[in-house]
């Protein structure tokens, strides 16, 4: 691989580092090049899953004490994640390079459905969850049940989970809908778990395409993965302080904007 392509990829990798810890999607900078370097669509994919791990490792960097302050509560988050995106990466070692066609444009347009109606999807969530309060006998406060430890949260995070694993690209949006619609919470105040499941989807995912690496021979292209790494650790890091700094009405603009030139990117 020649130099110059190398440095596109290195700016590439820092830009989408830095969208990744605010947004998420960063992978829709980096996989177009590896693509149009002539590399095959599977072995663009594991190339830059492993690239872009790092810019998750930068962006939970950043956000290590919002993620201390969940404590215990992230476990079955953390265990459903690593599961079932480990079965989502097996299944691109499996399936046809043209089966991403169909299937990446239909999640985009579900991950951009649920940001645009988050608020409605909270709200409808939050109702349901008073009627039931007020039907069922009050519990002790003591019983009261992080967010993040919801049956339908796990469920929804474990088949957003099973999409990173498969193709990582997007993925950031996809939790994002999912967490804020099923915490009620701002997406601000949910970034630090997004980032956090996207390091372990990630992780995970890299981990399945490593020793299919050394056991099967799968091809990855070691010299642009460095080249990802490399831009996406720092644009990780220092993405994740800029995304604490701007208002929720931003970030589900830029969500919005991201998701929506994904999907044209995907079906044009």
């Amino acid at each position: 691989m020649d130099p110059l392509s190398l440095l596109v990829l290195l700016v590439m990798g820092t830009l989408a580092g830095a969208i990744n810890a605010a947004v998420g999607s960063g992978s829709l900078l980096t996989l177009p090049v590896l693509l149009a370097l002539g590399i095959p669509p599977g072995t663009a994919v594991r190339t830059n899953t492993i690239g872009i791990l790092f810019s998750t490792i930068g962006s939970v960097t950043g956000y290590r004490r919002e993620i201390a302050a969940e404590g215990r509560a992230l476990v079955p988050l953390i265990v459903t994640t690593a599961v079932l995106a480990a079965t989502g990466s097996v299944l691109l070692l499996l399936s046809p390079s043209d089966a991403l066609d169909v299937v990446v444009p239909v999640l985009i347009v579900v991950a951009l459905l649920m940001v645009v109606f988050q608020k409605r999807v909270t709200r409808a969530i939050s109702a349901r969850r008073e009627r039931r309060a007020a039907a069922a006998p009050a519990a002790p406060a003591a019983a009261e049940q992080s967010p993040y430890r919801s049956p339908a949260l796990l469920a929804a995070m474990g088949g957003a989970s099973v999409y990173g694993g498969y193709f990582t690209a997007a993925q950031g949006i996809l939790y994002l809908g999912v967490l804020g619609a099923f915490t009620g919470r701002p997406m601000g105040k949910v970034n630090h778990v997004k980032n956090l499941a996207s390091l372990v989807v990630n992780g995970a995912a890299a981990t399945v395409y490593l020793v299919a690496h050394v056991v099967l021979g799968v091809e990855i292209v070691w010299i642009a993965t460095a080249a990802i790494a490399v831009g996406a650790l720092l644009g990780g890091y220092f993405g994740a302080h800029l995304a604490k700094k701007l208002p929720e009405g931003v970030l589900r603009g830029i969500i919005v904007l991201v998701a929506i030139v994904a999907l044209v990117r995907q079906v044009l």
